[in-house]
């Protein structure tokens, strides 16, 4: 019993040690994005399939998650298709947006579906108010004044200030790295970190 319990032992600690490795990597890349140039432009605009974007230069909240996965060979923009192909009813396309098939141009560009997908092949984690449970390449999820749904990603640099983790998003102003965790009503907590 004790060799049988040591080999479970074996196999899950690379696992733990590879799904942190990769949060601190996609923590890093969100960091990364905040260097970049961006105007805040969420406009339907048709791009390329798979592993399509919009114009370096423009974005909003989701274009810094989905730049920052792709900086890690990780296309949402597939991933995110995929799974509402095969499971559109799960998805708020219908009831929010009224549509009735997806659209791969711009699916992956909506928090409320990134929400749904984060939940179902990632780990919906607790949203409290203590700082410490919002770890580094954490995804957090928050509702705006006049219920503008935002999005954005924990990284490992603490406010000196609260010591609140530092979100890197884009709420208008292009990708910043801010102390704004409980700025705004948190709708959302998740943790993804796909094996690849």
């Amino acid at each position: 019993m004790i060799r049988n319990s040591l080999f479970v032992l074996c196999l899950f600690v690379p696992a733990i040690e590879a799904n942190a490795n990769f949060s601190d990597e996609l923590a890093s890349a969100a960091i990364e994005r905040t260097k970049h140039a961006v105007t805040y432009d969420g406009r339907y605009i048709a791009i390329a399939f798979p592993n399509g974007d919009v114009p370096p230069n423009i974005g909003v909240c989701t274009d810094v998650v989905i730049r920052a996965y792709r900086s890690l060979g990780i296309d949402l923009q597939l991933l995110v298709h995929q799974d509402m192909k095969a499971n559109f009813a799960h998805y708020p396309s219908k009831r929010i947006w009224g549509l009735i098939r997806t659209d791969p141009n711009i699916d992956h560009r909506r928090v409320p579906n990134l929400k749904t997908f984060f939940a179902r092949h990632g780990k919906k984690l607790p949203v409290t108010e203590d700082s410490g449970d919002y770890k580094p390449g954490n995804l957090v999820t928050w509702l705006l004044p006049g219920n503008l749904p935002h999005i954005g990603i924990v990284t490992d640099k603490l406010s000196p200030t609260t010591g609140n983790p530092l979100i890197s998003h884009n709420i208008g102003r292009g990708p910043v790295l801010e102390d704004m965790l409980f700025d705004f009503k948190i709708t959302g907590h998740y943790h993804y970190a796909p094996s690849h």
